[in-house]
């Protein structure tokens, strides 16, 4: 017994000392990388990988390029810094955690992380892409729910990217649109995305992680972008699965619908109030100058989106991959709420004769029914038509399957935030297994709901389907039945309830 003890003890050290030694140096295309292990030697963190040259000087407003080459052995120990925006400052629910750093930002920024929890580099790991919200004008991959140790340990490696936001991320211009070889301007912030989707394919077999089993995963802006590598031709071959968590660009929104020539006409007037004469000037201003111009989001381009998502679907252009999406009970970004007169004669006004069946399916007959009812709107009409949109026209092809959740735990009180219920980006800390990062008096049941979230994701990277042992079944969505999982206290499938609701807003919405 005591040699059995022995042995097993020699085998522990050998595995443990194997995991310390395995990926203490990484080779990858430009160079050797240092990162750094976790407390209990099981997952390898690398922060701060370059995947394509500084986008600066001659470079801003340029498709990513080459990294240039090093010799010796770079050290990934800390994040890079976020890309250029305004200061992050805490507003409404969104406090610390769900921020970047407060730190300097920089148009140098294009950098990624990995963790793995691989024991050596043959394992083949499923890969999970993590790619930020923040409007397109804000975010970066240093948030503290992102943090990707949990997910690691659950199996996959967790790698997370950055984009350029804002002006510099998108911003059109004749001149650049003529400059460029692939005759398009303004997706900067999405050429960014491919680049970094390229170097894992190159790079990712070395951390233990197989390329060829790929998804990519975004939240709200993030989610968008999800969208529009999914129906970008560019993105073809780069991953096998996607998940998209509250955003889309299926019906007109503020994102993806932009045309090249007005997103031109709107850069000509942006570098007219910036006092740039030229490209060459407009290269030239100190980076804080353009922030006074605000930046918008994806365009059609003719190049990375060569049409409007929803026509690429239509006719099944798009990289046809398994989808899991869905969006939050109170996904919903609100000001002043109208009292239930109120909220009355603006329906009557707005909708007419159909004002009768929109107030059956957006009640308002007291002060209390008319103010949830502005917040399911105003979730809906932002995300929850564009995921449902998305549902029913993959269904409906039945060529890869989509999966659909509704998230609904309302987070534990923190001041008076109780009243943002289940709100944008609440979900995200429970799919990363994050809730340590969160200063709130979380429960038992939000720990077990983090858990089974987090492993639904996982399962869903590995195979392109959430179920496994243990979990509630999670059907496909399928436009008969429309079954959604219930992400709450007791996560179930069930139909759809506002089903009706929404059919009734994309239908007054695609008008």
């Amino acid at each position: 017994m005591k040699r059995i003890l022995t042995l097993s003890l020699i085998l522990l050290i050998t595995l443990s000392s194997n995991a310390q030694t395995a990926f203490n140096v990484v080779q990858t295309d430009a160079g050797k990388i240092s990162g750094t292990l976790n407390s209990d030697n099981s997952v390898y963190a690398f922060k701060g990988i370059p995947f394509a040259a500084p986008p600066i000087g001659e470079l801003r407003w340029k498709a990513p390029q080459p990294v240039t080459p090093w010799d010796g052995v770079k050290e990934c120990a800390e994040f890079s810094k976020s890309p250029i925006q305004g200061k992050p400052n805490e507003f409404g629910v969104y406090t610390r955690e769900f921020l970047i750093k407060d730190e300097p930002l920089s148009e140098d920024c294009l950098y990624l992380n990995v963790w793995t929890g691989a024991k050596t580099p043959a394992e083949k790991r499923p890969v999970m892409v993590w790619i930020y919200g923040g409007g397109f004008v804000s975010g970066g991959t240093n948030v503290p729910i992102y943090d990707g140790e949990a997910l690691a340990k659950k199996g996959v490696i967790l790698v997370s990217i950055p984009y350029r936001v804002g002006i510099l991320g998108f911003l059109a211009h004749p001149e650049l649109t003529k400059e460029s070889p692939d005759h398009a301007s303004g997706n900067y912030g999405l050429m960014d995305m491919l680049a970094a989707l390229k170097w894992i394919r190159k790079n990712i077999a070395a951390f233990g992680g197989d390329p060829n089993n790929v998804t990519i995963a975004g939240q709200s802006a993030g989610s968008m972008a999800v969208n529009c590598l999914v129906a970008s031709p560019l993105g073809k071959g780069l991953f096998n699965k996607a998940i998209a968590e509250s955003g889309a660009s299926f019906i007109a929104g503020p994102f993806g619908g932009t045309t090249l020539k007005r997103a031109e006409e709107s850069g000509v007037r942006s570098a007219e109030k910036l006092g740039a004469a030229s490209l060459a000037d407009l290269r030239k201003l100190p980076a804080e100058a353009l922030l006074k111009q605000f930046g918008g989001g994806p365009i059609i381009d003719g190049y990375v989106l060569p049409e409007n998502i929803a026509a690429t679907f239509a006719t099944g252009k798009e990289n046809q991959v398994p989808v899991l999406t869905g969006w939050n009970a109170d996904d919903a970004f609100i000001g002043r709420l109208k009292n239930a007169a109120d909220y009355q004669a603006d329906a009557k006004q707005k909708y007419g004769a159909r004002a009768v069946v929109f107030l059956k399916l957006y009640p308002g007959s007291t002060d209390a029914e008319a103010e949830r009812s502005q917040i399911n709107i105003n979730r809906d009409q932002t995300f929850g038509i564009q995921n449902y949109t998305w549902a029913k026209v993959q269904s409906a092809k039945n060529k890869a399957k989509i999966y659909v959740y509704r998230f609904t735990r309302r987070l534990p009180a923190m001041a008076d935030f109780v009243k943002y219920g289940a709100f944008h980006t609440g979900e995200v800390a429970y799919v990363f297994n994050n809730l340590k990062f969160l200063n709130r008096s979380f429960e038992p049941v939000d720990n077990q709901l983090a858990e089974a979230i987090s492993s639904y994701w996982v399962n869903f990277a590995k195979a392109g389907n959430p179920n496994g042992d243990g979990l509630p079944t999670w059907p496909a969505f399928n436009n008969a039945t429309s079954q959604v999982m219930y992400l709450g206290e007791k996560p179930m499938a069930k139909t759809l309830a506002d089903k009706a609701a929404l059919e009734f807003m994309v239908k007054e919405l695609s008008k």
